[in-house]
């Protein structure tokens, strides 16, 4: 394959639209998608088995030299043993033929990514989670996708229909004109196609190299703090002082009555169970498409609502600061495990990241995770070491200030990115000390045990470990007091 060189000034971008296949498409889309996860399947099964077959040799003392030898999971050499087996493989024996030989490179390389992530986690060259073994995909739950990146891959001229692979064409729910036009002026390549089953109905997704063309922010000169939170969604604080406020739409608690009806009703179904090999009856089958109904109905007016948000802060501002909140911390807490995750922290801080980068070529600021920009003063630089979350208007001891907890916080973000720009709109203010961590706050606490400790809500094990303790330091007194 012939290495993809981008030209200058030209950028990857998606073009994602829903279709509206019948039902023979459907049901080929559906085998493609089908033929991509069984050749995962076969490439998990086919590079472990030499893993087993090893693990078993070894429990009969076979010397290394003479043990089966590892199988490669590269791509290219997937493709090879596939395509030497996939003939006399009564998996795929009679029906392998029906589908594009693209569905069955999505399944490969698909297996080769998720081997390499595995091998780079084990030898600590991965960021984040430790990656398991890659495992076999179940045909229940396994999301439907396949990618073509050869073929008759284009965009029809009538603006509601597009080619793909072995499918023809397709018809499209809302009109292609924003991808039409770019192709047909010579600003847009297409490299690429990916369709996917998702919220109830098919998506394609074009990645085409696309001419960047930046668009001016209306305030280049301004910086923006953004202070996220579950009773208000974000509180925004420019460097010239104003402020405002983004209230929370809370989506899910809009649903939520819906929500439990629907699962009330689901659960009183024969539900599929795989340790007896129960399916699951049409009634379920029913009840469960209907609760995912009300969950799609909640996650599409979500993800609206943030890409409108943030579409206006980054053509507004030249900089944005946000911080770097522990979001997988913060969904522990049972309180507000819910609430947060309906508000979508994480993909307010990645759509900034993408539209400032892509789109207008502005600056993005990530505070520290430490920083103490709820608990230092935006008007003197004072910092107080403790400040509930119950707390939520801000009172300085120093200067007397009295303001509201995510309006001081947003604030100090703004002063954070003066500093860091160098533009002096707020670098009157003493920023460089609001920079630093929290300081005692980020220190391991030596006060005793938690109040959950206490009440023994640890089940016993923090409040023993602390009694043994006690009794050896006893022991190690009394033996020097003999002695």
């Amino acid at each position: 394959m012939k290495k993809f060189q981008r030209q200058p000034g030209f950028v990857v971008q998606a073009f994602r639209f829903a279709l509206d296949p019948n039902a023979s498409q459907e049901a080929a889309l559906r085998s493609h998608c089908g033929a991509a996860r069984a050749a995962y399947n076969w490439a998990v099964g086919w590079v472990t088995a030499s893993w087993w077959q090893r693990r078993a040799e070894e429990t009969y003392q076979i010397p290394e030299d003479q043990l089966t030898e590892w199988r490669p999971w590269s791509l290219p050499l997937l493709r090879k043993a596939f395509n030497a087996t996939k003939q006399n493989d009564p998996r795929f024996a009679g029906w392998w033929e029906e589908n594009s030989k693209e569905a069955y490179s999505t399944g490969l390389a698909n297996a080769a990514a998720a081997f390499d992530s595995y091998s780079k986690s084990k030898q600590g060259k991965r960021r984040g989670k430790k990656v398991g073994m890659p495992r076999f995909k179940s045909k229940r739950k396994a999301c439907l996708s396949c990618r073509f990146t050869t073929g008759t891959i284009r965009v029809d001229a009538d603006g509601r229909h597009v080619t793909l692979p072995r499918l023809g064409a397709v018809r499209v729910h809302e009109p292609t004109a924003k991808l039409l036009e770019r192709v047909q002026a010579g600003t847009a390549r297409i490299l690429s196609v990916t369709v996917r089953h998702e919220r109830g109905r098919w998506f394609v997704a074009f990645q085409t190299e696309v001419k960047h063309d930046i668009t001016r922010v209306n305030r280049p000169d301004s910086a923006v703090g953004i202070d996220l939170g579950v009773h208000t969604l974000a509180v925004m604080a420019d460097t010239t002082g104003e402020t405002r406020t983004v209230p929370n739409p809370r989506h899910l608690d809009a649903a939520l009555s819906r929500l439990r009806r629907a699962s009330r009703t689901a659960s009183r179904r024969q539900g599929p169970d795989h340790r007896p090999g129960r399916k699951p009856s049409r009634r379920w089958e029913k009840a469960n498409a209907a609760r995912n109904r009300v969950h799609h109905r909640v996650a599409n007016p979500r993800a609206d609502a943030l890409h409108k948000l943030t579409t206006a802060v980054t053509g507004e501002y030249g900089t944005v600061v946000i911080e770097d909140l522990n979001v997988a911390g913060m969904l522990r807490n049972r309180r507000l495990a819910r609430r947060i995750a309906d508000a979508g922290f994480g993909e307010i801080r990645r759509q900034l990241a993408c539209k400032t980068q892509q789109r207008h070529a502005t600056r993005v600021i990530i505070a520290d995770r430490w920083y103490p920009s709820s608990k230092t003063c935006s008007g003197c630089g004072a910092v107080k070491a403790k400040l509930p979350l119950h707390i939520r208007t801000y009172h300085c001891d120093a200067c007397g200030l009295v303001i509201d907890r995510d309006d001081n916080a947003a604030r100090n973000l703004a002063a954070l990115a003066a500093a860091a720009t160098g533009t002096g709109v707020a670098g009157d203010q003493d920023t460089a000390k609001v920079s630093k961590p929290r300081g005692a706050d980020q220190k391991t606490r030596t006060t005793g045990p938690s109040r959950k400790a206490r009440a023994g809500w640890a089940g016993g094990a923090t409040l023993r470990h602390q009694r043994q303790t006690e009794t050896r330091d006893r022991t190690q007194a009394e033996a020097l007091t003999l002695w």
